[in-house]
């Protein structure tokens, strides 16, 4: 086993809404106030989509290079989709093709590319509102629909350890009063800025934390990020942290995020 204790990137509350930029995070109104907390090993701990909201599974691709992200839309977009009507059994997925490439800082790579730094506050990927509108949106209009899940597909493109791993709050030990409301704000170079809904995550001692230490190429982590079945996990708080068992010349992490809906049909 190798549970941690390390800093999360836990916020407080202010008067003034939050707001976090994807690039120019010089701008941003994070008000963090970091926790050190303890993060369960999760191999082994049995951790699925319908209790903690994330579970870990094995995955290839076809693809030698997944930081090709031309080549990631036209190829592994399909890939995913196949992975997520597998492990969650659902009729159909829309996917957002395009993935997301993020960059320990060590790298020195992250002004080189779109939104790809490690999030060290702990954030969920959609508001309540924001992420049932995109479910609406995007869902088959020929098709009545029972059930809507979105979902994020992560996987580390470097060798383990990771010096910055993704750390996971179980569903079942969050209260959504824990939650702050806030603005994801999308700054991409020669586009207008856009924005929906977001949430940071204030501290509660009841939170749950977890992470899969020494990832590799072969397994891809699963967690909702939004649920249209109010008795499932409705979404999962993340961020990024430093590993305390990482030696100091451990590889910096390159990690690759998919997103797709699954939908079910009445």
């Amino acid at each position: 086993m190798k549970d941690v204790r390390a800093a999360i990137g836990y916020s407080e509350r202010t008067a003034k809404r939050p707001y976090f930029y994807a690039n120019a995070h010089e701008k941003d109104f994070v008000p963090l106030a970091p926790r050190e907390v303890d993060i369960r090993d999760a191999r082994g701990a049995g951790c699925s989509l319908d209790v903690e909201g994330f579970t870990l599974v094995d995955h290839a691709s076809a693809l030698p290079d997944l930081t090709d992200l031309d080549a990631v839309a036209r190829i592994h977009a399909g890939e995913i989709a196949e992975l997520l009507k597998t492990v969650s059994g659902c009729d159909h997925v829309d996917m957002f093709s395009r993935g997301i490439l993020r960059f320990s800082e060590r790298l020195g790579q992250n002004d080189a590319h779109d939104n790809s730094h490690p999030a060290r506050f702990v954030h969920v990927d959609m508001s309540v509102e924001a992420a049932r509108a995109a479910r609406d949106a995007a869902a088959p209009k020929d098709k009545a629909i029972a059930r809507s899940v979105q979902y994020n597909v992560w996987r580390v493109l470097s060798p383990p350890p990771q010096d910055v791993p993704l750390a996971l709050c179980a569903f079942d030990s969050l209260e959504m009063g824990d939650l702050i409301e806030c603005d994801a704000i999308f700054d991409p170079p020669g586009a207008p800025e856009w924005s929906f809904g977001n949430y940071l995550l204030a501290y509660n001692p009841a939170h749950r934390w977890f992470y899969y230490p020494d990832m590799h190429m072969g397994e891809a982590l699963v967690f909702v990020t939004s649920e249209s079945d109010q008795s499932r996990p409705l979404l999962m708080p993340h961020g990024a942290f430093d590993n305390p068992l990482a030696p100091t010349d451990a590889p910096p992490r390159i990690s690759l995020e998919m997103r797709g809906t699954a939908y079910w049909f009445a």
